[in-house]
Protein backbone atom coordinates (compact mmCIF):
# COMPACT_ATOMS: atom_id res chain seq x y z
CA UNK A 1 0.00 0.00 0.00
CA UNK A 2 3.01 2.33 0.71
CA UNK A 3 4.50 1.61 -2.59
CA UNK A 4 1.64 2.47 -4.59
CA UNK A 5 1.31 5.61 -2.79
CA UNK A 6 4.84 6.68 -3.74
CA UNK A 7 3.83 5.48 -7.43
CA UNK A 8 0.93 7.60 -7.31
CA UNK A 9 2.82 11.02 -5.71
CA UNK A 10 5.58 9.99 -8.35
CA UNK A 11 2.99 9.89 -11.01
CA UNK A 12 1.22 13.01 -10.35
CA UNK A 13 4.58 14.84 -9.93
CA UNK A 14 5.48 14.11 -13.15
CA UNK A 15 2.05 15.00 -15.00
CA UNK A 16 2.79 18.30 -12.85
CA UNK A 17 5.71 18.89 -14.31
CA UNK A 18 4.84 17.97 -17.95
CA UNK A 19 1.88 20.60 -17.82
CA UNK A 20 3.50 24.22 -18.70
CA UNK A 21 3.68 27.09 -16.49
CA UNK A 22 4.18 30.59 -17.07
CA UNK A 23 5.13 33.87 -15.16
CA UNK A 24 3.25 36.87 -14.76
CA UNK A 25 5.48 39.87 -14.38
CA UNK A 26 3.06 43.81 -13.52
CA UNK A 27 4.59 46.76 -12.62
CA UNK A 28 2.36 49.59 -11.41
CA UNK A 29 2.40 52.92 -9.90
CA UNK A 30 0.11 54.58 -7.06
CA UNK A 31 -0.43 57.71 -5.74
CA UNK A 32 -0.09 55.82 -2.05
CA UNK A 33 2.94 55.56 0.77
CA UNK A 34 4.34 51.74 0.44
CA UNK A 35 2.84 51.61 3.73
CA UNK A 36 -0.90 51.97 2.65
CA UNK A 37 0.05 49.62 -0.49
CA UNK A 38 1.37 47.05 1.64
CA UNK A 39 -1.80 47.24 4.34
CA UNK A 40 -4.47 46.87 1.55
CA UNK A 41 -2.88 43.94 0.35
CA UNK A 42 -2.25 42.24 4.03
CA UNK A 43 -5.31 43.76 5.64
CA UNK A 44 -8.41 41.84 5.83
CA UNK A 45 -11.12 45.02 6.27
CA UNK A 46 -8.91 47.08 3.89
CA UNK A 47 -8.58 44.28 0.88
CA UNK A 48 -12.22 43.90 1.34
CA UNK A 49 -13.13 47.85 0.95
CA UNK A 50 -11.27 47.66 -2.76
CA UNK A 51 -11.93 44.38 -3.72
CA UNK A 52 -15.53 44.53 -2.60
CA UNK A 53 -15.07 40.75 -1.25
CA UNK A 54 -14.48 39.26 1.71
CA UNK A 55 -11.25 38.60 2.80
CA UNK A 56 -9.53 36.69 5.50
CA UNK A 57 -5.60 37.73 6.06
CA UNK A 58 -3.04 38.88 8.91
CA UNK A 59 0.19 40.10 8.23
CA UNK A 60 2.22 37.09 9.65
CA UNK A 61 4.39 34.49 7.97
CA UNK A 62 3.02 31.25 8.09
CA UNK A 63 -0.61 31.70 7.88
CA UNK A 64 -3.41 31.11 5.10
CA UNK A 65 -5.34 33.16 3.55
CA UNK A 66 -8.48 33.99 1.24
CA UNK A 67 -9.86 36.77 -0.73
CA UNK A 68 -12.67 36.95 -2.71
CA UNK A 69 -13.93 35.30 -0.93
CA UNK A 70 -12.67 31.40 -0.87
CA UNK A 71 -12.03 31.84 -4.61
CA UNK A 72 -8.43 32.54 -4.06
CA UNK A 73 -6.33 30.75 -0.91
CA UNK A 74 -2.78 30.62 -0.23
CA UNK A 75 0.00 31.60 3.02
CA UNK A 76 2.38 33.68 3.62
CA UNK A 77 6.16 32.50 3.14
CA UNK A 78 7.75 36.24 3.66
CA UNK A 79 6.84 39.57 4.90
CA UNK A 80 8.84 42.53 4.53
CA UNK A 81 6.63 45.12 6.21
CA UNK A 82 5.88 47.97 3.80
CA UNK A 83 8.65 46.55 1.39
CA UNK A 84 7.73 43.11 -0.16
CA UNK A 85 5.16 40.36 0.64
CA UNK A 86 5.94 36.98 -0.74
CA UNK A 87 3.20 34.09 -0.85
CA UNK A 88 2.03 30.43 -1.78
CA UNK A 89 -1.45 31.22 -3.73
CA UNK A 90 -3.66 29.53 -6.18
CA UNK A 91 -7.40 29.68 -7.55
CA UNK A 92 -9.98 27.40 -6.34
CA UNK A 93 -10.53 26.10 -9.88
CA UNK A 94 -6.45 25.12 -10.02
CA UNK A 95 -5.68 21.28 -9.89
CA UNK A 96 -5.80 20.31 -6.55
CA UNK A 97 -2.64 20.92 -4.47
CA UNK A 98 -0.97 22.87 -7.00
CA UNK A 99 0.05 26.48 -5.72
CA UNK A 100 2.22 29.54 -7.58
CA UNK A 101 4.04 31.85 -6.08
CA UNK A 102 3.07 35.26 -6.10
CA UNK A 103 6.02 38.38 -5.01
CA UNK A 104 4.95 41.91 -4.40
CA UNK A 105 8.01 44.26 -4.01
CA UNK A 106 7.23 47.79 -2.99
CA UNK A 107 9.28 50.91 -3.48
CA UNK A 108 9.03 54.67 -2.43
CA UNK A 109 9.29 56.56 -5.76
CA UNK A 110 8.34 60.47 -6.34
CA UNK A 111 4.63 60.93 -5.54
CA UNK A 112 3.91 57.21 -4.32
CA UNK A 113 4.68 53.60 -4.95
CA UNK A 114 6.01 51.31 -7.39
CA UNK A 115 4.95 47.91 -6.95
CA UNK A 116 6.69 44.99 -8.92
CA UNK A 117 4.59 41.92 -8.83
CA UNK A 118 5.56 38.35 -9.95
CA UNK A 119 3.83 35.24 -10.41
CA UNK A 120 5.72 32.40 -10.72
CA UNK A 121 4.46 28.62 -11.66
CA UNK A 122 0.91 29.91 -13.54
CA UNK A 123 -1.03 26.92 -15.07
CA UNK A 124 -0.96 27.88 -18.88
CA UNK A 125 -4.54 27.46 -19.54
CA UNK A 126 -5.31 30.24 -16.80
CA UNK A 127 -2.40 32.69 -17.54
CA UNK A 128 -4.47 34.89 -19.41
CA UNK A 129 -7.30 35.08 -17.13
CA UNK A 130 -5.10 35.60 -14.16
CA UNK A 131 -3.10 38.42 -15.77
CA UNK A 132 -5.84 39.83 -16.95
CA UNK A 133 -7.33 39.54 -13.28
CA UNK A 134 -4.77 41.36 -11.35
CA UNK A 135 -5.13 44.02 -13.64
CA UNK A 136 -8.50 44.51 -13.71
CA UNK A 137 -9.76 42.88 -9.85
CA UNK A 138 -6.68 44.55 -8.01
CA UNK A 139 -4.78 47.42 -9.26
CA UNK A 140 -7.50 49.35 -11.01
CA UNK A 141 -9.70 48.84 -8.02
CA UNK A 142 -7.26 49.98 -5.55
CA UNK A 143 -6.53 52.93 -7.73
CA UNK A 144 -10.60 53.73 -7.98
CA UNK A 145 -11.42 52.99 -3.90
CA UNK A 146 -8.36 54.80 -2.85
CA UNK A 147 -7.86 57.08 -5.28
CA UNK A 148 -4.26 56.36 -6.04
Amino acid sequence: MILLGGVKKNLKNLLRSMIKMKTIKQVVTFKAKPSEVYQALMDSKKHAAFTGAPANIKDKVGTKFTAYGDYIEGENLELIKNKKIVQKWRGSEWEKGHYSKVKYELKAVKGGTKLTFTQTEVPDKEYKHINQGWKEQYWNKMKEVFNW
